[in-house]
């Protein structure tokens, strides 16, 4: 079951009113945007995007019953703006980025996100553009071990890029399991039964990589202070710390021009309830702002 992260911290960040409009930039299974939707009625009107097609359906079937103020586009929001005016949307008085990947993606994608499944590795939301078996097959050994290093914070980088290249010279890494191999070669014993699977800082470097996590970040948060109207509320939930970084440099910048006032000092984190029933929460961060 799809639990959304931070739900009751988002909505009073986001502070839905009735007859406002709001989009949800990353809707995923429609979870923060069904609460939106029954806060903001009885005319007010949600913008839902996501790259990924099923994900859009899935979200569809969700918020059925408000079909008649909702409307669902598939794509990057990194062009959250030319979204919004396809669609003639606006006035916005709030938008939410979660910038979590769904457990649809791990569970039912195919697409290489879970290291628990022999499956391609390609691990792209949407259905065309980079894949991890493009960067691990093709990318120098240098910029492997930058993006474990850097995206996936994983201190065995060096080795594991290295890994990987020798063996694709032979033969290329086309799988999950194939790529957790490469892992395992390259990583000492000792750190093979942490709490966390040893594979995992690499699945996140590769990632967010192929999706260019941070690049559309950074192109989507002036977007979304620009088409604010005044009053209005952003809401960014981060799951790593490059993320939330970003996040923080900007409102700060923002704040000192006089665009914002940021809502939240410090990040809001889960409590200890919402991490033991829904353990992805819990390097969950919410930051929030207000247009000024």
């Amino acid at each position: 079951m799809h639990i959304p992260v931070l739900e009751k911290e988002t909505l009073e960040a986001l502070d839905p009113q009735p007859n406002e409009n709001f989009i949800d930039a990353t809707i995923g299974q429609a979870g923060h945007s069904l609460k939106i939707l029954e806060k903001s009625g009885p005319n007010g009107k949600l913008l839902g995007i996501d790259q990924t097609p099923e994900q859009i359906e899935i979200a569809r079937e969700k918020i059925k019953d408000f079909e008649n103020r909702i409307i669902l586009e598939c794509g990057n929001f990194s062009n959250l703006k030319e979204i919004a005016e396809k669609n003639n949307f606006g006035p916005v008085n709030g938008i939410l980025f979660d910038l979590g990947f769904s457990s649809w993606h791990v569970d039912e994608s195919g697409k290489g996100f879970s290291f628990q499944k022999d499956e391609p590795l390609l691990m792209n939301y949407g259905q065309e553009g980079l894949t991890a078996e493009q960067i691990v097959n093709q990318w120098s050994e240098e910029d492997l071990e930058m993006i474990l290093s850097q995206y996936g914070q994983e201190r065995f980088s060096r080795q594991i890029a290295h890994q990987i290249v020798e063996i694709r010279r032979i033969k290329a890494i086309t799988s999950t399991f194939q790529l957790i191999e490469a892992i395992k070669k390259a990583m000492p014993r000792r750190y093979q039964n942490g709490k966390i699977h040893f594979a995992t800082r690499t699945f996140q470097g590769l990632r967010i990589a192929a999706n260019q996590e941070l690049e559309n970040l950074k192109k989507a948060l002036p977007q979304a202070i620009e088409m604010l109207a005044p009053g209005g509320r952003l809401a960014v939930i981060s799951f790593h710390s490059l993320e939330d970084r970003i996040v923080k440099v900007f409102l700060k910048e923002e704040a000192l021009k006089n665009k914002i006032k940021i809502l939240t000092k410090k990040p809001i984190v889960p409590g200890l309830i919402e991490t033991r029933e829904n353990p992805r929460s819990r390097s969950a961060k919410l930051r929030a702002a207000r247009k000024i």
